[in-house]
């Protein structure tokens, strides 16, 4: 195992701690993309042909490297392998030696059934499981429960591996005691929590769970071994699940709703706030004491005032005599003298209304014009 990690190179970069130093940080290096699964399962051992005329020398422990030149460590693992679980076992006994030849055996049905209990997967289904494991070179059907010499031997077995946990049944406090005494057991680590016993109380705690994920994907009660009351307890269970998790989706939706309408009323509320303040203020810059339509106003009385008022003539220009205005009076109170006679008129021609009126226009300008200066003054506020 050492020269397996020896082998393998790793890159180091420095990153700043929480107190600021800098720490380094061990990235391992990656390494080629290959393919190292297998295309054939493990054949069974009693389907291998052994050479006998080879000369069988068991391995020890005491031999520099544990490892002889000629051929691999053969290293042999047992169990049971229901609802296949323990390839960590198989890839920590394929690792124990750089050239390992791992030898896997599992009991048969009679065998387990009568030591250990019954299992989930029959014989044949966790002969094939462990077949397709990856760390296995060969598997042993019906394998025992109790290695002996003679086992040992026809299978030229080095070594033996399992967890170093004192193992009783079939009436001895440990299975492994003549292993570990002849010094060809290689103990593994166990792994806590995963073992056939757990994986099946999990499937007992949570029966019912079970049970009706069955019937939910088409298995008949009478396949399940449920009563028609249980049947009918299940279904009803599930219509109520799916009630509750109609609801809890529709609490969620609404809440999400509900903080999708804060949110907003929110935005409506701050984009009324700006435009009320830009209305108020447009109003004020409008009519406000200062506002444009005052200057406004200003102007439009200054520019009539001008309009109105005489320009007055320059000091160079000559001065002309002014005719004297005309005064206002009231027809009925003034007594109009008859222009001078220009000599007798002729015969049959008289003064008419149309040449009275021509001599009374300009009083009525003159009366038009005061009424039009008085009425715009009063307009500007003048």
């Amino acid at each position: 195992m050492e020269a397996h990690g020896s082998g393998k190179s790793s890159r180091k970069r420095k990153k700043e701690g929480s107190n600021g130093e800098a720490e380094e940080d061990v990235t391992p290096a990656k390494m080629p993309r290959c393919s190292v699964g297998l295309t054939e399962p493990a054949p069974f051992a009693d389907e291998i042909e052994v050479p006998h005329n080879t000369p069988y020398i068991r391995v020890t422990l005491r031999r520099p490297a544990g490892t002889p030149l000629e051929r691999p460590v053969r290293v042999y693992a047992d169990g049971i392998f229901d609802v296949f679980h323990r390839h960590a076992t198989a890839m920590q006994a394929k690792q124990l030696f750089p050239n390992t030849h791992l030898i896997v055996g599992v009991c048969d049905d009679d065998l387990t059934h009568k030591f250990k209990g019954f299992t989930v997967m029959n014989e044949d289904e966790r002969y094939d499981a462990v077949s397709h494991c990856r760390y296995v070179d060969e598997v042993v059907r019906n394998a025992p429960w109790s290695l002996s010499s003679e086992f040992l031997t026809k299978h030229r077995i080095d070594f033996v591996a399992h967890d170093d946990i004192p193992y009783s049944s079939a009436g001895s406090d440990d299975v492994y005691k003549h292993i570990k005494e002849a010094g060809m057991f290689a103990p593994t680590q166990r792994t806590e929590g995963i073992s056939t016993s757990d994986i099946i109380t999990r499937i007992v705690r949570d029966y019912d769970v079970y049970v009706r994920r069955n019937l939910q994907r088409g298995y008949t009660a009478k396949e399940l071994n449920v009563s028609f009351i249980n049947e009918k307890k299940y279904h009803l269970q599930e219509r109520v699940d799916k009630v509750k998790q109609k609801v809890k989706n529709v609490e969620e939706r609404s809440k999400e709703f509900v903080q999708k309408v804060e949110e907003k009323s929110i935005d409506l509320i701050q984009k009324w706030e700006e435009k009320s303040r830009e209305f108020i203020g447009n109003f004020l810059q409008m009519f406000g004491p200062e506002g444009a339509l005052k200057h406004m106003l200003k102007e439009g009385k200054g520019r009539m005032l001008q309009a109105i008022s005489p320009r007055q003539s320059p000091n160079s220009s000559p001065s002309r005599e002014r005719s004297p205005s005309p005064t206002f009076r009231l027809p009925f109170f003034t007594k109009i003298s008859p222009p001078p006679s220009r000599g007798p008129a002729p015969p049959g021609r008289t003064t008419s209304a149309r040449t009275r009126r021509t001599k009374t226009k300009p009083i009525a300008l003159l009366s038009l014009t005061q009424h039009y200066i008085s009425g715009a003054c009063c307009t500007v506020g003048y």
